[in-house]
């Protein structure tokens, strides 16, 4: 009930509440002091009158006579009805105007506090007091004169209590310096309340996750450049984490399409390793069961068996190849070389079976090309690339060239004129077992994983590839190989 209340009232409303409030008891405790100041000080006034009476009188008091003229001299005056007292100092009363009463007749006045200050500092006073001779009450003021005490008392009637009175005009103004006051603390607690609305209103904004609209812009001030400055972290809060998120689904994706590609590379390995070993166990197989086949027929099963077993290598040897660079692409060692050495290596290995085939070389690279990589796989690039001009293009001419040296990258052209790959098989040639014609490359020996190894170790050395067709007829591979 008590936290419904609480969030019924405005929080404006209830910090000028307490604003007022704590105002109201310093205005309150001002005001008793002030007033109690000004009756101080208006007592001050007429104890300083009565003083000076009683300094003169000092100069007299072996005449009570002439005191007695004084006493009517200034009766005529403004001290009308002056009572003049003295007395020694152990209080015996020696001389009152008040003749009305015997002198014996006055009890001892040392315990009268006006007398008993006068006695310690050598003046003092007392603003209404109840006489208990005359039994009216009246405005003490005593002096200490040697061995004589004198003391001066008006009566305390209505023109005496106007004297001491204070000023009401103070009251009206500090009324009116109050509201004037009140009326800025609620504009202020006001401002503060809707800066407060608003921070409250982003925090249910911010705990449900929703969009920080209508919010609205705070002032431009501390309480305003800390709002804002909540927001923006908030936001930048919000980004991470949805940045973190974005990057956690695509770490998972990542995951989940490697899951994939090992399931599809088991498959397709198993698949592919079928072939050639069925092929090797059914001429086995006939060897063992027909000893007396003619040594002809024998030899050209055993160079089939051959033939197989060694595109079986062949083919464990490019899994192993695209197992290494799958798992342990972090730890792939690199090191500075040369790749114009490695591309005209490769030519060189390769230039017997250039040959017999009757390709010719077209190499536009510079003598020096420095990059950061793994001499291995810079070769299998070139080296499976080759392969596949001299295995599958039909060509008679191989262009190598080096079409751009950036700051980060160089980027090579490598193209034949041969018959080309068509374009509906151009998106999934870099895919794993993918083979444009399936029983042309079993009989060729190819093992499908080629350009799949070209595109990994290329991504491995921070660059890309794409093929296309080449202007004039055959395939171009355009690729990149980063510096550093």
């Amino acid at each position: 009930m008590g936290t419904d209340l609480k969030y019924r009232i405005s929080f404006h409303i209830r910090l000028f509440l307490i604003l007022i409030l704590l105002f109201g008891l310093f205005l309150f405790c001002f005001l008793i002091f002030q007033f109690r100041r000004e009756r101080l000080y208006k007592a001050e006034r007429v104890n300083t009158e009565l003083q000076i009476i009683n300094t003169r009188l000092s100069n007299y008091l072996v005449n009570f006579y002439a005191i007695d003229s004084i006493v009517k001299e200034n009766r005529q005056s403004v001290m009308g009805n002056l009572r003049v007292t003295i007395m020694d100092t152990a209080g015996t009363v020696l001389y009152d105007t008040d003749t009305t009463h015997p002198l014996d007749s006055f009890a001892n006045h040392a315990d009268r506090p006006e007398i008993m200050r006068a006695m310690k500092y050598g003046s003092g006073y007392t603003i209404r007091r109840l006489s208990e001779t005359t039994n009216k009450e009246y405005f003490y003021a005593a002096n200490l004169a040697g061995k004589y005490v004198v003391r001066s008392a008006i009566p305390y009637s209505v023109s005496l209590q106007e004297v001491l009175k204070t000023d009401k005009l103070f009251l009206p103004v500090m009324i009116s310096i109050s509201i004037i006051v009140s009326g800025l603390a609620l504009l202020f607690t006001r401002r503060l309340g809707h800066n407060i609305k608003r921070l409250r209103k982003f925090a249910m904004l911010a705990d449900n996750g929703e969009p920080l609209h209508d919010i609205g812009p705070f002032p431009k001030d501390e309480l305003g450049d800390i709002s804002n400055h909540i927001i923006q972290l908030y936001s930048q809060l919000k980004q991470t984490k949805e940045a973190l998120e974005n990057e956690h689904r695509v770490v998972e994706q990542q995951k989940q399409e490697q899951t994939r590609l090992k399931k599809q590379l088991t498959q397709n390995i198993n698949h592919e390793l079928k072939t050639p070993v069925s092929i090797i166990q059914g001429y086995l197989e006939t060897l063992l069961n027909n000893p007396s086949l003619p040594p002809s027929k024998k030899q050209a099963f055993i160079e089939s068996c051959f033939k197989q077993s060694d595109r079986l290598a062949q083919l464990l040897n490019d899994i192993s190849t695209i197992t290494r660079m799958d798992e342990a692409s972090e730890i792939i060692e690199k090191t500075e070389l040369n790749a114009s050495d490695i591309i005209r290596d490769v030519f060189s290995d390769l230039d017997t079976h250039l040959q017999e085939k009757n390709i010719k070389t077209v190499i536009d690279i510079p003598q020096e090309i420095i990059v950061k990589g793994n001499h291995g796989l810079l070769q299998s690039v070139f080296r499976n690339l080759t392969d596949n001009a001299i295995t599958y293009s039909g060509c008679d001419t191989i262009f190598v060239k080096l079409t751009e040296s950036g700051q980060d990258h160089f980027t090579f052209n490598y193209a034949d004129n041969g018959i080309g790959i068509d374009e509906a098989h151009l998106p999934r040639i870099f895919e794993r077992f993918y083979r444009v014609d399936k029983g042309r490359s079993r009989r060729m020996g190819g093992t499908g994983l080629g350009l799949s190894i070209v595109k990994n170790a290329i991504l491995l050395h921070g660059g890309t590839i794409r093929a296309g067709k080449r202007e004039g007829g055959g395939v171009e591979f355009i690729f990149s190989i980063k510096r550093q």
